[in-house]
């Protein structure tokens, strides 16, 4: 075999053995996802009298299949949830061996926090649609209709508003981690700040109800943590330079 044919063999398994890992830990990802859906299973009527207890009124079904589907999307939610830091971690494990030391200790600290910010999220947005977009639907009935809520449309309209928020609040840690990376800087957030705030606004004006109050309810915690990003992103952006400076330093003084 030949020095370029060895090359090209051992590329290639290489390429293969990345393969297979990944394989491997999206299968645990997969076993975590099934084994919290079976639990979710077991006690949805525990969940659901929770979600229940928030309520002004009472949910409806509209068929006998529609009892299943509120045991298979609550176990869903339970399940995707508490799979999300398993599947931080398994991308964190996967992507380990090419980063240093240093650089292992500050990115590990990325899992547990993303999955508190998305918890957070989660909690922010069924506050605001507890509190504030129900009573704001209601209120505009007045006695006029009879009101039937079925389920579908409820868990619809809650997902709509929640993992919206969820997702965005992931948006500090997502730009620390891009910062460190070298592909986000804060000076760039800075002078694209004016588009930002415009995708924010149209986003939260689209998730919430037309209502002025309601939709800056949900607008300025979503600028508030984009100028969270910035500042974030400028800590770890100068302790980037820092480590930079103390480097080119000490490579001189040798």
């Amino acid at each position: 075999m030949s020095e370029e044919q060895q090359f090209d063999y051992e590329k290639e398994m290489n390429v293969v053995g990345h393969l297979s890992e990944l394989r491997n830990r999206l299968i645990v990802t997969a076993v975590f996802f099934i084994i919290l859906f079976v639990i979710g299973f077991m006690y949805v009527d525990i969940i659901y009298g929770f979600i229940e207890d928030d309520l002004p009124f009472k949910l409806s079904v509209t068929g006998l299949t529609d009892l299943i589907s509120v045991y298979l999307t609550l176990a869903g939610v339970v399940a995707m949830i508490g799979t999300l830091p398993i599947l931080c971690l398994q991308v964190w494990l996967f992507i380990r061996p090419g980063l240093t030391k240093p650089e292992r200790n500050a990115t590990l600290m990325y899992v547990p926090v993303s999955f508190l910010l998305f918890i957070a999220g989660i909690l922010f947005g069924y506050l605001i649609f507890v509190e504030l977009i129900i009573p704001f639907l209601l209120s505009l009935n007045d006695g006029m209709f009879n009101e039937i809520f079925t389920y579908d449309r409820y868990f619809k309209l809650l997902f709509r508003i929640v993992i919206p928020f969820a997702l965005f609040f992931e948006i500090p840690i997502i730009v620390m981690f891009l910062t460190r990376l070298g592909i986000m800087t804060p000076d760039f957030m800075r002078r694209t700040r004016k588009y930002a705030y415009l995708i924010l606004v149209i986003i939260g004006a689209f998730i919430t109800p037309p209502d002025f109050m309601l939709q800056l309810v949900a607008i300025v915690p979503l600028i508030i943590l984009y100028e969270i990003s910035i500042y974030l992103s400028g800590i770890v952006y100068r302790k980037k330079l820092k480590k930079h400076r103390e480097f080119l330093e000490n490579d001189s003084a040798e």
